[in-house]
């Protein structure tokens, strides 16, 4: 619904309606606001925890606002007709009554909306008497107050485990407690960070059943997401002075006394506190008051599962998965006694699985708890059951509904908004390698992206939404050659857990054969992913399934063979068919792509496709499109020029010829791998928002090229990536007269040319540039006064050069430079040493 409010504003606001179809919307928006604000308050208690009518209003809701979304839609698309250009004087009359008609259109679309919004306004009524009814806003209130005061924290076991269960804990124990143990006489804190269920609270508890005896005050306290700071301070005090503190918990005392009392008690005594599980910043801060920095080699340990919060207590202490190894000792540990009594027949089906739990402890227990019952320990083919359904498919069961319990933790503890952004991965099968770029894009066309800065990027938001995911040990992120996270993973048990609750609020419905999804399609299909299908499998519910909702159609090899004529999709937003190939053969029609008016992202990477149908330039409303890794497309539509609200064009090895007219495209922030011409270089400096270049210059390129691409490059003022390839006519010319804007993070001129010295946008304040974390550049002879300067840039983590040149045989590099620098690549000739 989130996305539902600033259209029905943009509605009122921006468009002429009827007066009384304006009070109606009016009207409407007011309700949805109360509504939604009803919502999240839904949203923040476990489904399970959940009476049954306040989950069935919940989805009223939910769809009420779906249908709400699609046709203010689809009066935004017929009302924001754009496709006409300037006319020449012969065609003047022929335009005049286009638009005549084109006016009428847009007066019908205005009676249709309000013969809707009529209909409409019936069923939020209704759904607004079922609130009511069902009292949600006190029905949830209490299950709140219920789940905090009688639910027993399902991680308490990690407290009371034996010594003898554990393992793969030895080698991060004794690193902590040598930590621990040799540091100053300073307080000195330590803070494990990791996903849920690696063992934090299990690792803690051992360093800190080591160090007790040592040290004079001890403490271990758990805090909860939202901890009653009062208790959390009365069981301190308790557990270091149980003596004088027995009976702390009958006293009436605010926050301020308390944390007086543990700094007084605390100032000449050497303790040691574990503060388990902190959720967030302000909770840590406060206990911080409490915990006096003395002499006396105190000690404080801290445990949580958000990044940020370990970087903000300090001494971070990144606790990792059981490698194969260890894994496979714990499972057969917990369910045969010992390793040497794992079956033969079951080697092969336990080390699946154990790639499976990806080397999390509590998944590995879990599993265990599964397989040891009497018909299952010794049988291959119930083994292989559980194996093929770990993702999805066991939630029923107790043992695995309490790893599920402790899983959502995290995934309740995240915004609103970044809830409905993880939700979304869900379409990805298991092990699937997600490109971050892709999947931002994906959200920004889902409208699941808030604009928090009205001249900010949706793109830039949605990259600070991907770090809170990465942060929040949400999604494990993958770093690529430079050292940069481009990509991400999501565990088996966090896509079991996501695919369940998705599954639950109709937020993304699953094709797939081999894994048994969807066996019964919901009524209302809204984001669909289809991932194996065979031919015959489930061919009556696809083909009755209502496919005018869908919102988003993801599919994955070889599924291709089972998606839907494009003419069938009603207000479809999203469709990637990225890696599944289109030959001549195919049974889709591009052509009808056209029809998909409401289209907003265009995966059509690695596609085998030959060309794009020129109806292609009625998606005026796209902002993606991706037609990478299609070597036999050698062009693009001139059509495609009319799409003024592309943001993101990404094409295919620098061979396909742009038709002119690009610089219409006012919206684009990245364009990559473009071949330049001089009407290319023209065009590009009307292209005011961009942020991300790649370019490539033929090698016989002129001169004038040169002062084209200098001349729009200058007028690039929101420009962060600049990578040029091939041969630059006049590197030194971009050098001195090219001042980046601040925001610059990568230049890259790889093997395309070489400047005689730094260039002067880096040599007149290095310091200016305090974004530009990657650079590839060549000099026709490297000194080392370059290196002083390259030294002062800041932020700059990856440095690749060449010298065509002399190069000196000793090349110093200062103690003073290159702070951030974590890559550093050097190709010459002549250099026998480098000093550090």
């Amino acid at each position: 619904m989130g996305s539902l409010l600033p259209k029905l504003g943009e509605l009122l606001n921006e468009y002429k309606l009827q007066k009384g179809v304006k009070e109606e919307v009016k009207s409407l928006e007011k309700e949805m606001k109360i509504m939604h604000a009803a919502l999240r308050k839904v949203v923040e208690v476990p489904r399970d925890e959940l009476e049954e009518g306040v989950q069935i209003w919940a989805g009223e809701v939910r769809e009420l606002s779906y249908k709400m979304e699609d046709v203010v839609d689809m009066f935004l698309v017929r009302v924001n007709d754009e496709s006409s250009d300037p006319v020449s004087n012969s065609n003047k009359l022929r335009w005049l009554g286009d638009n005549m008609i084109g006016l009428f259109t847009k007066r019908k679309a205005c009676h249709q909306i309000a013969n809707t919004i009529k209909d409409i306004k019936n069923q939020v009524n209704y759904v607004a008497k079922q609130h009511k009814r069902y009292k949600v806003d006190r029905v949830v209130c209490a299950n709140v107050a219920i789940a905090t005061t009688t639910i027993l924290d399902p991680r308490l076991p990690a407290l009371y485990n034996k010594i003898s269960d554990l393992v793969g804990i030895n080698e991060p124990r004794d690193e902590l407690i040598k930590r621990l143990k040799n540091a100053s006489d300073q307080m000195e804190i330590v803070s494990i960070v990791g996903f849920g269920g690696l063992g934090k609270t299990t690792l803690a508890k051992v360093v800190y059943d080591n160090l007790k005896p040592q040290l004079n005050c001890t403490a271990f306290v758990s805090v909860s997401q939202s901890p009653n700071m009062i208790m959390v301070f009365k069981k301190m005090l308790r557990q270091i002075d149980k003596q004088n503190y027995a009976h702390i918990n009958q006293a009436s005392q605010d926050g301020t006394k308390l944390i007086n009392e543990l700094r007084m008690f605390l100032r000449n005594k050497r303790y040691l506190i574990v503060i388990d599980d902190i959720w967030n910043l302000q909770s840590w801060r406060q206990i911080k008051l409490a915990l006096t920095e003395n002499s006396c080699a105190s000690r404080i340990i801290v445990t949580t599962r958000d990044l940020d919060i370990a970087t903000d207590v300090g001494g971070s202490f990144k606790i990792n998965p059981l490698n194969l190894k260890s894994s496979k000792t714990l499972f057969c540990q917990r369910i045969f006694g010992s390793e040497d009594k794992l079956p033969q027949h079951l080697a092969e089906v336990s080390m699946k699985i154990l790639k499976k739990c990806g080397g999390i402890p509590l998944a590995i227990i879990t599993i265990v708890s599964v397989l040891n019952v009497p018909n299952k320990i010794q049988n291959t083919g119930e083994w292989d059951k559980v194996c093929a359904y770990m993702g999805s498919g066991l939630e029923h069961n107790p043992h695995v509904k309490i790893m599920r319990k402790i899983l959502s933790l995290s995934y309740y503890h995240l915004s609103f908004h970044l809830r409905t952004c993880l939700l979304y991965l869900s379409i990805y099968p298991e092990d699937h390698e997600i490109y971050r770029d892709d999947l931002i894009w994906k959200w920004v066309a889902q409208d699941l992206i808030t604009h928090t800065n009205p001249k900010g990027s949706l793109f830039e938001v949605g990259c600070g939404y991907f770090s809170e995911l990465v942060n929040s040990g949400m999604i494990q992120p993958c770093i690529d050659f430079k050292g940069v996270v481009t990509r991400c993973r999501l565990h088996d048990m966090v896509l079991g857990l996501i695919c369940s609750l998705s599954s639950e609020e109709n937020f993304v419905t699953i094709l797939n054969h081999t894994q048994g999804y969807c066996i019964s399609l919901p009524s209302n299909v809204r984001r669909l992913s289809i991932h194996n299908i065979s031919e015959d499998h489930q061919r009556k519910p696809l083909a009755s399934m209502s496919k005018s909702q869908v919102r988003s159609v993801t599919t994955f090899p070889p599924a291709i063979i089972q998606m839907f004529a494009l003419s069938s999709f009603g207000v479809l937003h999203v469709l990637d068919l990225n890696g599944c190939h289109m030959g001549k053969n195919n049974h889709l029609n591009l052509k009808n792509v056209g029809d998909l008016c409401h289209l907003r992202y265009l995966g059509l990477a690695d596609t085998n496709i030959h060309q794009l149908p020129t109806e292609i330039g009625k998606l005026l409303f796209l902002q993606v499109l991706d037609v990478r890794y299609n070597s036999d497309l050698k062009e693009l539509p001139s059509t495609i020029c009319k799409m003024k609200r592309l943001m993101c064009l990404r094409l295919d090895g620098y061979h396909m010829s742009l038709p002119n007219g690009l610089g219409n495209l006012t919206s684009l922030e990245v364009l990559k791998k473009i071949r330049a011409t001089l009407n290319t270089m023209k065009e590009l400096r009307k292209l005011s928002m961009l942020r991300e270049l790649k370019i490539k210059f033929e090698h016989n390129a002129s001169p004038k090229y040169g002062e084209a691409f200098l001349e729009s490059l200058c007028g690039l003022k929101k420009i962060e990536s600049v990578i040029i390839r091939g041969y630059f006519p006049s590197m030194d010319l971009l050098g001195k007269r090219w001042l980046p804007p601040q925001q610059l993070c990568t230049f890259e001129s790889v093997r395309c040319g070489e400047f005689t010295g730094v260039p002067e946008w880096i040599k007149k304040d290095p310091l200016y540039l305090s974004n530009l974390s990657e650079l590839v550049i060549g000099f026709v002879e490297l000194r080392e006064e370059d290196l002083l300067i390259l030294g002062r840039l800041s932020a700059l983590r990856r440095l690749w050069m060449w010298s065509a040149g002399q190069t000196p045989k000793v090349l110093p590099i200062g103690v003073d430079g290159f702070h951030s620098l974590t890559s550093f690549t050097l190709y010459c000739e002549s250099l026998s040493q480098i000093a550090f």
